[in-house]
């Protein structure tokens, strides 16, 4: 496999140890896409849901605010999760946390309605690599669960933090997680980085069968 499980945790370890978490690029106030199309699909406060990559992202707060209580965030980076950690204070003990790489991560098999990754999947440009993520998913998500994942756009940026990423539709990721998964929605978003750039984001919504 490219970019090794060492690598990728070598470089997002350094990412997070020099960056602001509201200065990276990929970040959002409110994740309003991904919380569309999760609350769609039904989404509740009994929901089991995994936010793979989800580093410091916000939408573990959102989730806690509608009640949640079941609700896992892993991330390759401890010092990514240390932000999101540190800004919920007590409730961080609500959730819990998994340093791991999502390839070699040992989830529990059907232990979620729900798999949601934002900007994690685009990085797997190795075909090999994306099949296990799949694979990670179909073993991760019951049946009749769904994910939620979102990347760059095909006419999205070809690099993000100084790596390639793979652009791909909505109807691109469904075809790698197909069978196991079919689509049910797509959404596109135009994300305006914190300096200023726009970067077009495809969002597929696929259910577990």
């Amino acid at each position: 496999m490219t970019n090794q499980s060492p690598d990728r945790q070598k470089h997002w370890r350094k990412v997070f140890q020099t960056k602001a978490a509201d200065s990276v690029s990929w970040y959002r106030r409110h994740l309003n896409v991904s919380l569309e199309l999760l609350e769609l699909a039904g989404l509740s406060v009994q929901s089991r849901l995994i936010d793979i990559g989800g580093g410091a992202s916000t939408l573990v707060d959102d989730l806690l605010d509608r009640g949640l209580v079941g609700v896992t965030v892993l991330d390759i980076s401890a010092e990514a999760l240390a932000i999101p950690q540190a800004r919920l204070g007590e409730r961080a003990h609500e959730v819990s946390w998994i340093v791991g790489d999502v390839l070699h991560a040992g989830l529990p098999a059907g232990g979620f309605d729900f798999w949601h990754d934002r900007a994690v999947f685009h990085f797997l440009t190795d075909p090999a690599d994306a099949a296990r993520y799949a694979q990670q998913a179909a073993l991760a998500v019951k049946p009749g669960g769904h994910a939620v994942i979102g990347g760059f756009a095909p006419d999205g940026p070809e690099r993000c933090t100084g790596l390639p990423v793979a652009r791909r539709s909505a109807e691109d990721i469904a075809r790698i997680l197909a069978p196991v998964f079919s689509l049910q929605e797509t959404r596109a978003e135009r994300h305006l980085t914190p300096a200023g750039a726009v970067q077009p984001f495809a969002y597929a919504l696929l259910k577990r069968r």
